[in-house]
């Protein structure tokens, strides 16, 4: 019969060769583990290290490429933009900051800012699709022609509102053929009697004051049939819940405002290129527009403003750091737009030219 004496013993034997073993494992791996663990930290230290000065290196070599483009970014750029119409979207949860300093780049380079529409958080709200729907239809002249989502139909109806250019109502008379009547002179005819450009422009004011009173948007300066090119700024920050819908919605929606308007550039910081981001989204789509996922900062500004010189001339491109990109920007650079002005010594016959080519890229016949 086993006593207690006996379990004692026992008990102690198990303590004793634990501790045996204890000491034994300590004294005959301490060294050799020591060495391996003091070696590998070693190794992350030297690493560390060397990343820490690439980071270093990375933050002044951009520090100084932005203080050069801060420098000789007004001599790029001059005349990239002369006389063009600009209009500024910015989308929720844009920048205010970024949408500013893109506007101050863009006048550098001679664009006419005519306004900044700013999309409300209710516009890409859930919910809202139905309420956009049927505000596109309302303020819509020919809402039985409107094809498309919600959303493609605000932008078409926004896009209309924008651009500059008449109705198929206002526009100019073909010239009457060779031996034709040429009925009354144009000083002959009522002032009341012609199409108004006044008229027209109200009713433009009229659809974005519509989108305003319903919450979707707010309208900074005058907007209205002034856009002869559109810079959509993306959401800032790192993109958070509904962002996937909400880039759908937007990605639908700038799409119908280039292709109603004409050269479009879509703007934004490289968070806007990763995963789940606005430009992200675009490029995957393949959206008829330029993107630039390097603005905000002046360096990535000047970049954004030469693609929309070149959005004028007819060129589509991603253009920064992201994946998918086609360069860091335009190549070749896009040149100045010629003075119309024909007292103005550097008119020169390019004019036409640039012209033609911001007529197709507007989408216009001539």
């Amino acid at each position: 019969m086993i006593d207690f004496r006996y379990h004692l013993v026992s008990i102690v034997a198990v303590f004793l060769a634990l501790t045996v073993g204890l000491v034994l494992g300590t004294t005959m791996l301490q060294d050799p583990l020591l060495n391996t663990l003091q070696s590998e930290t070693a190794d992350l230290r030297g690493q560390s290290e060397e990343l820490r000065a690439e980071r270093d290196s990375s933050d002044r070599l951009n520090e100084g490429a932005d203080r050069l483009a801060d420098a000789v970014g007004d001599d790029v750029l001059e005349d990239r933009l002369r006389d063009v119409g600009l209009v500024v979207i910015g989308a929720p949860g844009a920048d205010e900051d970024m949408v500013a300093s893109l506007e101050e780049r863009a006048e550098a380079a001679g664009a006419d800012v005519q306004g900044r529409v700013s999309l409300e958080d209710a516009f890409v709200d859930d919910g809202g699709a139905t309420f956009v729907d049927e505000l596109a239809l309302q303020v819509s002249l020919t809402p039985e022609d409107l094809t498309g989502g919600p959303y493609d139909k605000a932008g078409v109806e926004l896009g209309r509102a924008l651009a500059v250019g008449l109705d198929e109502e206002t526009e100019t008379p073909e010239a009457p053929e060779e031996g034709a009547s040429e009925g009354p002179r144009e000083e002959d005819v009522e002032e009341s009697a012609r199409p108004s450009d006044e008229d027209d422009s109200k009713g433009a004011e009229a659809v974005l004051a519509a989108f305003e009173e319903g919450g979707l948007i707010s309208v900074r300066g005058n907007p209205a049939r002034s856009a002869d090119a559109l810079l959509v700024v993306a959401p800032a920050g790192a993109p958070e819940g509904e962002s996937e819908a909400a880039n759908t919605l937007l990605t639908g929606f700038t799409t119908a405002l280039s292709e109603t308007v004409g050269p479009t550039v879509l703007a934004g910081g490289t968070e806007a290129a990763g995963e789940g981001g606005l430009i992200a989204r675009a490029l995957a789509e393949e959206a008829p527009y330029s993107t630039v996922d390097v603005a905000g900062r002046p360096t990535g500004d000047v970049v954004t403003v030469l693609a929309l010189a070149g959005a004028l001339e007819g060129t589509r491109g991603a253009y920064g750091i992201g994946e998918g990109v086609s360069g860091f920007l335009p190549e070749p650079l896009p040149g100045p737009i010629a003075s119309e002005d024909p007292e103005d010594p550097e008119a020169d016959a390019s004019s036409g030219e640039q012209d033609e080519a911001r007529r197709s890229a507007s989408g216009e016949e001539e």
